[in-house]
């Protein structure tokens, strides 16, 4: 009876507040948007294993920039690459916050990169790119690392025997490895079974997060932190993953020669060495442990997610997977590795890679901004603390932008020559001063990856192309493919 007590009163309190809200919003020109209930926002008009679908029906109505109400939280939600341009790079200086995204801050307590503000993420930005930089992302020694890294993938797609297997677990090893090398300066073997078990975490993680439940924990936080459910078993999980980064540092610092830096976390570690004495520095450990912890959860599912939607991609239009082998076969032969300097001469490869990205719009959403400050935007008023979503599904989804945007279509991105072309609506890494600090790595992986796998097996599965459903298994914060068992039948 406490807890009902307790549980109407909050809501009592939201409900007032959302009117008070409701009532000092009239003054501010806030864009359109659909009308909103107390507590709920506009919830119940969403749907809650695709938002993003209902966000950009209802944009139809209310124009490309509108207002909708997660439960109390108000978000601008901008529709459209005109919108979103505008926004991130046009007006870059007033979009780039991020807000306190309620998973993410239990998961962190606000520390490291991924959804601090201010001079925190400033200085933890610039390092991170820098020190990636340094240690190859984009560059020669990484692609070195990830040609290495193939080698090991390739080996064990043989061990199949052309047999039926589950791609997961290889395609997150593969990825990880890679992250592993710049992260912690080791990879990990496929049979690890504690490696496997931090690679099930990451996954779950995920998943939950692109499930209705998950959702339901950012919008209503404080209700779901006193009800059961398995949000608490996964941010046990997350603490497993943390111990393991906190034994790693450790290890780390009882071996650590500053003039001989190894990875990621010795080059942290010499920077807190040379800064402990400055109140102001944000290379302090809580720091450190959840920028490793960021870059290991985007870093690895995220981009293996992406390779095994390829993998099913090829296996649905067989057609283009032997075109692809063609051209691979002509350019690059059986026996070397992939280079990123081949790219150039495989324009029909390139353009198949971008549409899978393109097609698959893993994080449809984005990952939402935030108004530090009221921001002036298209003749409307964005107040400060609201949520703003670049809908990257409009985006990647365009008609305007795209000739056949929801089917797959290769020629999006060839000339009347074949040759490559850009588009500059192609942002599933998102644009401006947020943008993914891995975009460059994920592009290398995904290439040499897939190069690497298609110059040597021609991809089936028992079914047949008709059995394979492209649509997401898991679909709300990401899109996440289906899992099928492949079968890759060596070529030479």
């Amino acid at each position: 009876m406490e807890l009902f007590a307790t549980f109407l009163l909050a809501g009592l309190i939201i409900a007032f507040l959302w009117l008070l809200k409701v009532r000092s919003s009239k003054h501010v020109c806030l864009p359109p948007g659909p009308v909103s209930l107390p507590v709920i926002g506009n919830l119940h008009q969403l749907d809650k294993r695709a938002p993003f679908k209902t966000m950009l029906k209802l944009s139809e109505s209310h124009g490309p920039v509108m207002t909708v109400y997660l439960g109390p939280q108000r978000s601008v939600v901008l529709v459209g690459y005109d919108a979103v341009k505008e926004a991130l790079v046009d007006q870059a200086d007033d979009f780039y916050g991020r807000g306190p995204i309620p998973f993410l801050m239990r998961v962190t307590r606000g520390y490291g990169l991924a959804i601090s503000n201010g001079e925190r993420w400033r200085q933890l930005r610039r390092f991170t790119l820098t020190t990636l930089r340094d240690f190859g992302m984009g560059r020669k020694g990484m692609e070195e690392w990830i040609q290495e890294e193939s080698k090991h993938l390739v080996a064990r797609i043989e061990s199949t025997k052309a047999t039926p297997f589950d791609p997961t677990y290889f395609m997150s090893c593969t990825v990880s490895n890679v992250i592993c090398c710049l992260v912690f300066g080791q990879r990990f073997s496929y049979d690890d079974d504690h490696f496997l078990s931090l690679l099930q975490i990451i996954s779950d993680t995920l998943r939950f997060g692109s499930s209705p439940w998950g959702q339901m924990y950012n919008v209503f936080p404080w209700l779901m932190e006193r009800l059961p459910g398995r949000h608490h078993k996964v941010f046990a999980r997350i603490e497993e993953l943390k111990k393991f980064i906190v034994k790693k540092i450790q290890e780390h610092q009882d071996t650590l020669d500053s003039s001989s830096p190894r990875d990621y976390i010795d080059c942290f570690l010499t920077r807190l060495s040379q800064e402990k004495h400055i109140p102001t520095t944000e290379f302090h450990h809580d720091n450190l442990v959840s920028t490793v912890l960021n870059l290991y959860l985007a870093g690895t599912e995220t981009t293996s997610s992406t390779i095994r939607f390829a993998l099913s991609v090829l296996i649905k239009h067989p057609e283009i997977q032997d075109k692809m082998q063609q051209e691979i076969d002509t350019v690059v032969g059986p026996g070397r590795c992939p280079y990123m300097e081949d790219k150039k001469s495989l324009p029909f490869t390139d353009a198949v890679l971008h549409e899978i990205q393109r097609v698959m719009d893993i994080v449809p959403m984005s990952i939402p901004h935030y108004a530090l400050q009221d921001i002036s935007f298209r003749g409307y008023t964005i107040p400060k603390d609201t949520v703003v979503i670049p809908l990257l599904h409009s985006v990647l989804k365009e008609e305007k932008q795209w000739a056949t945007p929801w089917s797959f279509n290769p020629q999006h991105f060839l000339d009347q020559n074949g040759k490559f072309k850009k588009n500059p609506a192609f942002l599933p890494f998102s644009a401006g001063k947020r943008a993914c600090v891995g975009e460059s790595l994920a592009r290398m992986e995904i290439f040499l990856f897939l190069v690497s796998i298609l110059q040597r097996f021609t991809l089936s599965c028992s079914g047949g192309p008709d059995s394979v459903d492209l649509s997401p298994e898991y679909s709300s914060f990401a899109n996440l493919p289906r899992t099928y068992k492949i079968i890759a039948t060596p070529r030479w």
